[in-house]
């Protein structure tokens, strides 16, 4: 199997995606970088998906301008905001490797779960550095897949890690990005870095329904499936173990998952 020379984005926007993607709020998903927004703050939210960590963001800051790759992508992220009654957020098609937007444009550039997915994540740090003004931030965080641990140790969810490792890898993505991002920002000439982690836990019957049911879905419904069944990763019945593995793990009484990030705030100067 070949990396492709153009990435392709893994999850793709399923409902059953989506419904992962939308539970996520700048509290959970970003606060290494709220105790640094302002009301004055203009900020870049690059790949901002389905909106609503940008409008939390936006309940904070004077104005986000929010991007995605394409007009399809975009129209989530303008649902959100439409139905939120946001009126400072400005709407964008972007590529983080080639901003349109001016030099020293944003008090921060934020991008959640983005460089994962990218063809070149040094390039794009490189690009969020430039459209960011002297002394402000590039705010990035993404998952690390090697790292996420789980109980019970189910087989079906180590297939389920290794055929996702296998699809991102694919699409020329790098799905342990998290604890690259420091040394992608070094490479990227940043050096005023403070690197973190956190993470997301479920061990709650209600989180365990709620994300286990949401990947016994997905891996049937999404762009990953599709992939995996075309281009010949997976069959249909090893979907269907890894599913009922989730509803296995979500229905345990001792069900744990630990989902780890790599965070980094980068001061540009």
């Amino acid at each position: 199997m070949t990396t492709r020379s153009e990435p392709r984005y893994t999850h793709g926007h399923h409902e059953s995606v989506l419904r992962s993607h939308r539970w996520r709020t700048a509290e959970n998903s970003a606060a290494y970088l709220l105790p640094h927004l302002t009301s004055d703050t203009l900020l870049l939210d690059v790949g901002a998906g389905p909106g609503t960590i940008t409008a939390d963001f936006a309940a904070t800051v004077a104005q986000v301008t929010a991007t995605e790759v394409d007009e399809d992508a975009l129209a989530h992220t303008r649902a959100t905001i439409t139905e939120r009654w946001v009126g400072n957020v400005d709407l964008a098609v972007a590529d983080v490797h080639d901003l349109h937007f001016a030099d020293d444009s944003f008090d921060v550039s934020h991008a959640h779960q983005v460089l994962q997915h990218v063809a070149d994540p040094v390039k794009a740090l490189r690009e969020l550095a430039r459209v960011t003004r002297p002394d402000g931030l590039v705010a990035v965080r993404d998952s690390d897949y090697s790292g996420f641990t789980w109980w019970p140790r189910l087989p079906g969810l180590d297939d389920w890690m290794a055929l996702y490792q296998r699809c991102a890898r694919a699409n020329g993505g790098e799905p342990d990005a998290g604890r690259r991002l420091l040394g992608w920002a070094h490479e990227a000439g940043l050096d005023d870095v403070l690197a973190t982690s956190s993470t997301w836990c479920y061990a709650t019957p209600e989180d365990r329904a709620w994300w286990g049911g949401m990947w016994a879905d997905r891996i049937f419904d999404s762009a990953m499936a599709t992939q995996a069944l075309d281009e010949g990763m997976a069959t249909r019945a090893d979907l269907e173990r890894i599913s009922e593995a989730w509803r296995e793990w979500a229905a345990a009484e001792d069900g744990w998952l630990s989902i780890l990030h790599g965070e980094i705030l980068a001061r540009v100067h």
